[in-house]
């Protein structure tokens, strides 16, 4: 372990790089306000992730087009913003999430001691 590294930083460092595919992936489902989208990434099993990660990423997603929110009726109380996936938000995914195939491939090769291009033991039997 790194000095001074705990497994609470290393979960929030990962998150962090893979917070904005995760909330684009869960509005690809469906649209959804804030409120909701906080509460389906805590359903999906990232705890501690909270209105002020969400709101700002979700702010400055939709400042790069990749997703666009329109108001809509509250049952109860003001009219709230339901943010949904533009084109370039689907364009956007789709390659993140073969970025991220590639990535987590190779990760698990090194972790796993094999390598994407080698042949597997058994192969050289």
């Amino acid at each position: 372990m790194i000095a001074g590294s705990t497994d609470d930083d290393r979960q929030t460092q990962l998150l962090r790089g893979a917070l904005d595919m995760c909330l684009l992936a869960l509005l690809a489902k469906e649209a959804a306000h804030g409120y909701e989208l906080v509460r389906r990434v805590e359903a999906a099993g990232f705890d501690g992730v909270g209105y002020g990660t969400v709101y700002p990423l979700l702010t400055r997603m939709r400042r790069l087009g990749l997703v666009a929110g329109e108001l809509e009726a509250s049952p109860a109380g003001p009219p709230r913003k339901v943010y949904a996936l533009t084109e370039a938000g689907r364009s956007r995914l789709h390659a993140w999430r073969q970025q991220w195939t590639r990535f987590t491939d190779t990760v698990d090769a090194v972790l796993t001691g094999a390598t994407p291009d080698a042949p597997s033991d058994t192969a050289r039997s």
